[in-house]
């Protein structure tokens, strides 16, 4: 492994998968990439939500939302990583989440992803898809996975 990449998510257990990141890119001097990825709907949503506050002109911007992800990805990385010894990089995107991985794992050369899935029903992956099981298909490297 010499660069990796470990998807920030909310879940105790995503953050488990990050310490573990952590202590397996400081094992083999490797670099760490911390990444999270702000849906377009979770954007939207949000937008929506402020821009409805009445008497305040407010706007939500994309570079906001990109600066919130890679803010987020930031602060679980010091929660999580404070005892392991490894520099690490936070990075924020904007999109479908399998894409953007995906793209950044293409754009940055690495060769791990740790990510963590959802338990669902071959019948759930099916009709609403998965980002984890596409990961694993499309990304030409070791996927790590812990299921929530």
């Amino acid at each position: 492994m010499d660069r990796a990449i470990a998807v920030v998510e909310a879940s105790e257990s995503a953050k488990d998968l990050v310490h573990e990141a952590g202590e397996l890119a400081a094992g083999v001097d490797a670099e760490l990439i911390l990444v999270h990825v702000t849906t377009d709907e979770e954007y939207s949503e949000r937008r929506e939500s402020m821009m409805s506050v009445p008497n305040i002109d407010v706007n939500y911007t994309v570079d906001e939302a990109l600066d919130g992800a890679e803010k987020f990805a930031r602060d679980v990385g010091r929660e999580v990583l404070s005892d392991v010894e490894v520099a690490y990089e936070s990075v924020g995107r904007l999109g479908e989440k399998g894409d953007e991985i995906l793209a950044l794992a293409e754009e940055r050369d690495a060769d791990h992803v740790f990510v963590a899935g959802r338990k669902r029903s071959p019948t759930g992956k099916a009709i609403f898809g998965d980002v984890t099981q596409r990961i694993i298909l499309e990304f030409d490297g070791a996927v790590t996975v812990v299921t929530t």
